[in-house]
């Protein structure tokens, strides 16, 4: 994997840590679904406005719009929907270990559609990486005792699955259509059915319009959002799906790393451990990758 691919993914990683407090923040703030396509909306518009600027080609095509079309439902209104819906049925641990299950889905579905294949090395630093997980997930495992469990779990899933099958579309769009102008309009199609749940199931006159809310939903839609999909969709152009999901193992590591420097958060010695795994498990998928490159 080329040096400026690994930044690219890295720098979206750190960007979706940075989402989590974020969005625990405005959800006291405003109407969850509300919130998930306020987000959605402000990104689409920020990329499309860039494109337009840029002089960047709209996509053309019943296939490249289909394939839009898929990953806006999956990526965005499914994974949207879980991300900010989940939170307020599952603990933070429990809901880290099922998302992280999306590279394990996702790679089933790359073998079957994008022909992408995992040499055992990779499947094995696949299965260290999620144990890391489970491992930095335990203190929060623990503590999981909400009301609503089985829900809040099948929101995860949901998410899960939408971002898998979302990701799949974004591999097959690579080379092909403009990223900006791509995930400008995924994320506005991702909005529409939020914003129809939205009014269909929330009180949308509770959102608090204050300064504190406009400056976590610019922050959370231009880097959050905008600026994530855009580097995801340019490192998918040079990496497989396979080896570049082995990277969102990273977030929670990332998100550790934000509650120790920002909210006086302690990294236990359990979770220190959980780090090594994650780490080593995604050096073993690179390894397998660069052997596959070589063979």
């Amino acid at each position: 994997m080329s040096i400026d691919a690994s930044i690219r993914l890295l720098t979206v990683m750190v960007l979706w840590a940075a989402c989590y407090p974020l969005i625990t923040i405005g959800l006291d703030l405003a109407p969850h679904i509300a919130f998930a396509a306020l987000r959605a909306a402000l990104a689409g518009v920020c990329l499309i406005a860039l494109g337009f600027l840029c002089h960047r080609r709209a996509p053309v095509g019943v296939r490249f719009w289909t394939l839009i079309v898929v990953v806006g439902l999956g990526v965005t209104s499914m994974g949207f929907l879980g991300m900010f819906h989940a939170a307020e049925f599952v603990a933070p641990g429990l809901a880290t270990v099922i998302a992280n299950v999306q590279p394990i889905i996702a790679a089933v579905l790359a073998h079957v559609f994008l022909g992408e294949s995992l040499k055992a090395m990779g499947k094995f630093g696949l299965a260290v990486s999620l144990a890391g997980i489970i491992v930095i997930a335990l203190p929060g495992l623990a503590a999981d005792h909400i009301q609503g469990y089985s829900l809040g779990i099948a929101y995860v899933v949901l998410a899960a699955t939408g971002v898998s099958v979302g990701n799949v579309a974004i591999k097959r769009l690579t080379g092909q259509v403009d990223p900006i102008m791509a995930m400008g309009c995924q994320l506005l199609i991702g909005a529409v059915p939020l914003a129809l749940l939205s009014v269909l199931t929330e009180d949308v006159s509770s959102l608090a319009w204050s300064t504190e809310f406009l400056l976590v939903l610019l922050a959370l839609a231009v880097f959050g959002s905008a600026l994530a999909f855009w580097l995801w969709f340019e490192a998918l152009e040079r990496v497989s799906l396979n080896h570049a999901n082995a990277f969102t193992f990273l977030v929670p590591i990332f998100g550790l790393m934000f509650g120790a420097a920002f909210f006086g958060e302690r990294l236990e010695t359990i979770q220190a451990t959980g780090v090594v795994l994650v780490l080593s498990g995604i050096i073993l998928v690179q390894r397998s990758a660069a052997s596959s490159s070589r063979g």
